[in-house]
């Protein structure tokens, strides 16, 4: 949640209240924000001003500055009527062309202007820090939209949005008189802590983004630094506003919620001047667009999910409070119209309505009832036999590791030595690195990378996982694939071990209740016994599948897992383990050798 720090005496100026701390924190649990810090004995005996630090939810963006907490509480508490934003009509529309190479690096452009707009010190802060959150959030460190603030008065319409490749771009940036290339600017904020975060938005770029004005004078070259030269300042009447993007739906957010914050202090509140927009295949855009949502919700779907048993003047009421206009329908009882506002993006869904009015009504106020039915909540079954094995297994002296469940195509196969099919592991559409490429099929990958980064570690190093891995599954007609719970330990030390993890799957399967038996025991109706395997992962000789001959009566636990192969009649294959291959070992950059145990628990169940 990001944190926005106010003024706490011009925030309570403005509510008309001097609150205490207590009550203030109050305030803001009513209205679904919380009370991080009052700075007010922190400052105490100097010249600063005392802040409150309020958390802020991830979605309301309207709320990342003084202006939009303000504003937002004193609707809720009836101080004022929730804002109407309109857009002027001057005599001629202030252009900004856009060139056709802007759609190789930021394709869209908004605008807008601020006529006649009083700052003082605060205000002035208080704009630019609000760019600075947006930046941060919304914006995703600039690298999906960009904002860009300038002096109407020292610069000239009709605007161009070009792309130009870096030496053919001079100006000298903001707080500097000296001009530099698009290159030279990348060398001067290299070291910057500021804005050399964001050099490698455009830096590989062959063409980086620029805006001009009539006479070229460049404004701002997004999103590093604006010029110099259109600098707005304290004294500013008049704000041209720019951004750019890479995403349509979040541009519309930016310019709306910007102009819409500081709108109030024009001459004329809350009234915006728009521009107009040309891209490059003619069409033309006017920006911004400050119309309210129609949408309605309804009054039976608020009540059943609050509990409460309001008329739609009521609910209508509430919305009120949340900033929405809101009216019953005239045709409808059971609707309420509502006028979402621009400021209001988060409101997608009635559900979104729905708990603004249970916000505006109070969630300590909702009434509380006893569920109809009464139900005792338990562990899954699989869940409670992973536990018990877990247990068994720490108890023997074993340690548990938690690996991640993605990892990489040449761990889950190449590194094993087992082929892949094409038609047993998941693999991800778009995978952000190399090492999270696939869902995991087995188990012992991700406890040999363990025991790789904690090879300085004493010998012997003896981890268990008990975990699910996953599979495709053209059988689960929905998913297309399935889940399976297996367990898996290792065993590294001088020697390989091999009877230490034979001995925990003898101690594993006591506690189980499935006793070991020979393979030619016919009579033998229910045990495990161990059959030589042929697997890559292990080395030549020292390797045995995992056998479970299981009563008829649990063969319905059986037909759950698809990959169980058939060794006998009525035997099926559930894990193997055996000393781990060299080759493997290699692989994984150990340099002793390790036992392993794979086996698969569902069909314990």
């Amino acid at each position: 949640m990001p944190t926005v720090g106010v003024d706490k005496a011009l925030l309570f100026e403005g509510l008309g209240h001097e609150y205490t701390t207590q009550e203030f924190d109050e305030l803001c649990f009513q209205f679904g924000i919380e009370l991080d810090e009052d700075t007010t004995e922190e400052v105490a005996g100097t010249d600063e001003r005392p802040q409150l630090k309020i958390d802020i939810p991830a979605n309301r963006y309207d709320l990342l500055c003084f202006e939009g907490i303000l504003r937002a509480l004193r609707v809720f508490l009836g101080l004022q009527e929730p804002p109407k934003y309109t857009l002027s009509q001057p005599k001629e529309l202030l252009t900004m062309k856009l060139a056709p190479a802007t759609a190789r690096i930021r394709p869209y452009f908004a605008g807008a202007v601020l006529r006649n707009i009083t700052f003082t010190q605060e205000r002035y802060n208080n704009f630019i820090d609000f760019q600075d959150k947006i930046h941060q959030n919304l914006a995703r460190q600039r690298t999906l939209v960009s904002i860009g603030t300038h002096d109407l008065d020292t610069i000239e319409a009709p605007f161009v949005y070009d792309a130009l490749p870096p030496n053919d771009i001079k100006f000298a940036p903001l707080n500097h008189e000296e001009e530099f290339t698009g290159s030279g600017l990348m060398d001067l904020y290299e070291t910057d802590r500021h804005l050399g975060r964001y050099l490698h938005i455009i830096r590989d770029s062959p063409v980086y983004p620029i805006i001009f004005d009539q006479q070229k004078r460049v404004l701002s070259m997004p999103p590093i630094i604006n010029s110099n030269h259109s600098k707005i300042k304290l004294d500013t009447k008049n704000v041209f506003i720019d951004v750019t993007a890479l995403d349509k739906t979040k541009l519309d957010i930016v310019i709306s919620d910007l102009v819409a914050m500081f709108s109030e202090y024009c001459a004329e509140p809350f009234v915006v001047e728009p521009i107009r927009v040309v891209y490059p295949d003619g069409e033309e855009v006017i920006t911004p667009n400050l119309d309210a949502r129609e949408t309605t919700v309804r009054v039976s779907y608020v009540n059943r999910c609050t509990g409460l048993d309001q008329d739609a003047e009521k609910i209508a009421g509430l919305l009120r409070r949340m900033g929405h206009g809101a009216q019953p329908s005239a045709t409808d009882p059971d609707v309420v119209e509502v006028l979402v506002p621009v400021t209001r993006p988060d409101i997608l869904h009635e559900c979104d309505l729905m708990e603004d009015a249970a916000v505006a009504h109070g969630f300590d106020n909702l009434p509380k009832t006893f569920p109809t039915t009464n139900t005792v909540g338990g562990p899954l079954p699989i869940n409670k036999l992973s536990d018990i094995i877990r247990h068994e297994c720490a108890q023997a002296g074993w340690i548990e590791v938690l690996p991640l469940i993605l990892c990489s195509h040449d761990e889950n196969f190449a590194w094993m030595k087992r082929a892949d099919d094409g038609k047993t592991a998941i693999v991800l559409e778009n995978p952000k690195t190399s090492e999270y490429q696939i869902v995991r099929t087995s188990l012992l990958p991700g406890i040999l990378k363990t025991i790789r980064e904690n090879k300085k570690h004493a010998l012997p190093i003896q981890v268990f996982e008990v975990s699910d891995v996953a599979f495709k599954d053209p059988t689960e007609t929905q998913r297309m694939a399935r889940n399976e719970r297996h367990m898996a330990a290792i065993y590294s030390n001088k020697a390989a071990g091999f009877e230490v993890v034979h001995g925990l799957l003898d101690k594993l399967m006591m506690m189980l209740g499935v006793p070991r038996i020979s393979r030619e025991d016919a009579k033998a109706e229910c045990g495990y016994y161990l059959q030589e395997a042929d697997d890559p992962s292990f080395f030549p000789g020292r390797a045995a599948h995992i056998v479970l001959r299981a009563p008829s009566s649990s063969a319905r636990g059986l037909d759950s897992t698809e990959d169980l192969k058939k060794a006998l009649d009525g035997d099926a294959r559930i894990g193997t383990l055996g000393v781990l291959h060299p080759d493997v070992l290699e692989r994984f950059e150990l340099a002793f050798p390790c036992s392993a145990l794979e086996f698969n628990v569902e069909p314990f169940l």
